[in-house]
């Protein structure tokens, strides 16, 4: 239930399969570390390019976000890196309620 997880499985329930993200606890799904940052210099690009193709992080964060930089202004445009910190509680409801809701997704609490 993390956000490559979450990824994972709404790409899959996108593509039609039907598909099930297995977590230990669904209350758990969407949470975020102690540092509750998506992007920077080496991620924020690759979070664009999840977005682009419809993924739910970006989409996520626009909800729960609190706060939004461009890191790395000083240099070439190269390697500036978007970055945003969210609300841990919005984002982790956000995710929680997307998922509940994403046709062809279950949520299965359960070891695999």
């Amino acid at each position: 239930g993390g956000h490559a997880g979450c990824e994972a499985a709404t790409a899959a329930a996108r593509a039609g399969a039907r598909t099930a993200l297995v977590t230990q606890n669904a209350d758990t799904v969407g949470e975020m570390s102690c540092n509750p940052s998506i992007g920077g210099i080496g991620k924020g690009h690759l979070v664009k390019e999840v977005d682009a193709l419809g993924g739910v992080m970006g989409r996520g964060i626009d909800w729960a976000g609190i706060h939004f930089r461009m890191l790395n202004r000083r240099k070439g445009p190269a390697v500036w890196g978007p970055r945003a910190q969210a609300d841990r509680d919005l984002y982790k409801d956000w995710m929680q309620n997307e998922l509940s809701d994403y046709p062809n997704l279950s949520v299965v609490e359960a070891s695999a």
